[in-house]
């Protein structure tokens, strides 16, 4: 067998061998060796394990066949990019919504996307969580131009029109399933104040007054893009809820 003309290459062949495109000599070798056809089987394995165990609501959803089928063609088409398979499947719900045998499955991309949610805030980085005393502390000014900026454990994932988190919370908190779903857009918002993530539901303008944040917008701005006068949510309505979350990290400064 010709070596490959670099460590790259050589990559780039095996990877191709294990999912069974191999089309160049050295790829063709490489897949015709005894036992390859057993690691490759192991190795596809052990990815649609790992999405698995990182979207197991999904998994619970459609049924251990489909979803094997759905992982194995996502595996093969963006193989792992680290070591540890704990973050791997970064994509899937996007692949989930592209795939055909999910079009009457509307809700599991954003239901993926909640799985996916869980795992960064699982994986997140620890910092301290902003209390609400010290923006309540902030003189007028100051408080009109504070940015909150979110917890890097932060994470919120929403639905015009589809109730992808109270499917995701009733399989995560292994609710009854058969009752009745207000079959309406919502949303939820994970956070790991404690040392464990946690969940709660949120609503389209809280979501909207945390995209605000992350963008770096003043307290005023982000507050009147996300409620606007006339709409029935009202921030004092859900802002302390997302103080008790531990949503938030620091005050930062805006953004130029």
């Amino acid at each position: 067998m010709a070596p490959a003309s670099t460590l790259d290459d050589f990559q780039r062949e095996f990877a191709a061998a294990l999912l069974g495109e191999a089309i160049s000599a050295t790829g063709r070798a490489l897949a015709a060796q005894p036992g390859f056809a057993v690691y490759r089987n192991t190795v596809l394995r052990g990815c649609i394990d790992a999405l698995a165990a990182n979207y197991p609501t999904v998994a619970t959803l459609v049924g251990a066949e489909w979803f094997d089928d759905a992982a194995g063609r996502f595996a093969r088409s963006q193989l792992p990019r680290d070591g540890s398979l704990a973050a791997f499947g970064q994509g899937f719900a996007d692949f989930l919504e592209g795939f055909e045998a999910a079009a009457a499955l509307a809700y599991l991309g954003g239901v993926a996307r909640l799985d996916r949610a869980w795992t960064e805030a699982h994986l997140a980085a620890d910092a301290p969580v902003l209390a609400a005393a010290t923006l309540a502390a902030l003189p007028p000014a100051q408080l009109l131009d504070a940015v909150l900026v979110p917890h890097p454990a932060a994470r919120w994932v929403c639905s015009p029109d589809m109730p992808i988190f109270t499917i995701w919370r009733r399989h995560r908190e292994r609710a009854p399933l058969d009752d009745a779903i207000d079959w309406r857009g919502d949303g939820g918002l994970l956070t790991r104040p404690g040392g464990a993530v946690a969940w709660q539901q949120l609503g389209a303008c809280a979501a909207a007054f945390l995209d605000e944040c992350a963008q770096g917008r003043p307290f005023a701005v982000a507050a009147g893009r996300a409620c606007p006068a006339g709409s029935a949510a009202r921030i004092d309505t859900w802002l302390p809820a997302l103080f008790v979350a531990g949503a938030f990290t620091r005050l930062g400064r805006p953004q130029p």
